[in-house]
């Protein structure tokens, strides 16, 4: 696998970050998905469910390789008496990583509007306990970038409960090969799943198994690829975000392959054979097992799907909040894909 593939991966990641997509909101990265896959010759089916399946060719016992597009994201639960807005989590939000952070709100009418959470009280020259205040969806809040004094002011500009609040990604990459972003979990593996597309296409690559890939939609819920698994599909391996952390070993420059996560063990045959991919293809890889953590292929398995499992993804550094990777790490883990697809 050449490395343009890679800063074609980082393209395509870059694209997908640009569009909100909190879980339940995801309908643009869904038709940016299917666009980029029709443009590039096939013919991506869309689930109702909300997910994208494409087949890439190939014949016999199918392989699927997942990822998914919808991320964290939170909600209007309710409108403050003052016009702030109290929001609920979608997902695994964690408070401590979004205060001060940058929000759109999306309401019913199609509108969007800016604003910041912020700690209630957020003055440290006016709040003395400003330090000991527990953060959690109680204590912070969204203030809209308006000029608003009530609740009414707020439903005026038409913010109703259950608008949905998008936290901003601050995508960055540095000259030193760094992507920092939120929600490189998991849209850089989308993007890899992409410029794995592409370079089937470019490279007229004869499959030894038909492969296909498909992008869920409420992964971050639980429930992402619950559904849809085509029948002739044997084996599944969720191309997710690699923990990189205390304990265990891999780094962002390389592919983490999991042995286990919270939901058990994974296959091992498919496991030996992502590590034996890896070693032939001369990737960096690290093999861990993450202690809070669960994959698309999990949710395969608990809807009842016969198959074999897996789980890798380029290592990715302070998940669920500010994350960060690195090219060689998306290099690493499109090399071991493709000598997965001839084991």
């Amino acid at each position: 696998m050449e490395s343009k593939y890679a800063g074609l991966a980082l393209d395509y990641t870059k694209a997908l970050l640009s569009i909100d997509s909190p879980t339940g909101m995801t309908a643009e990265a869904e038709e940016y998905v299917i666009k980029t896959l029709t443009a590039m010759g096939y013919e991506p089916v869309h689930t109702k469910k909300g997910g994208v399946i494409c087949c890439l060719g190939g014949q016999g016992e199918g392989l699927l390789l997942s990822s998914h597009l919808d991320t964290l994201g939170a909600m209007v639960e309710s409108i403050n008496p003052s016009g702030t807005l109290k929001a609920t989590r979608i997902g695994g939000l964690n408070a401590n990583n979004v205060e001060t952070e940058l929000v759109r709100v999306y309401t019913r009418d199609d509108g969007i509007l800016e604003g910041t959470f912020q700690l209630k009280n957020a003055s440290i020259h006016v709040n003395k306990d400003y330090s000991d205040i527990k953060r959690d969806f109680d204590t912070i809040e969204v203030i809209l970038d308006e000029d608003i004094k009530d609740a009414q002011g707020a439903r005026a500009l038409g913010v109703s409960v259950g608008d949905f609040i998008c936290v901003d990604p601050r995508t960055a990459v540095t000259k030193s090969g760094y992507i920092k972003s939120r929600y490189l979990d998991d849209k850089l593996s989308c993007g890899m799943l992409l410029a794995l597309g592409q370079w089937i296409k470019d490279e007229s690559i004869d499959l030894k198994r038909k492969l296909y890939i498909y992008f869920t939609v409420y992964e971050e819920v639980g429930h992402g690829a619950s559904s849809c698994i085509p029948a002739d599909v044997t084996e599944a391996v969720a191309v997710d975000m690699g923990c990189v952390g205390q304990g265990l070993s891999c780094t962002e420059r390389q592919i983490s392959i999991c042995a286990k996560d919270s939901s058990g063990p994974y296959n091992k045959s498919v496991t030996d054979r992502l590590v034996s991919a890896a070693r032939a293809a001369g990737a960096d890889y690290a093999i861990d097992v993450y202690p809070y953590y669960g994959s698309d292929t999990g949710a395969m398995l608990r809807s009842g799907a016969d198959l074999r499992h897996g789980l890798v993804g380029a290592g990715v550094y302070a998940s669920h909040g500010y994350e960060r990777s690195h090219i060689d790490g998306v290099l690493n883990t499109l090399k071991t894909l493709e000598a997965f697809l001839f084991l």
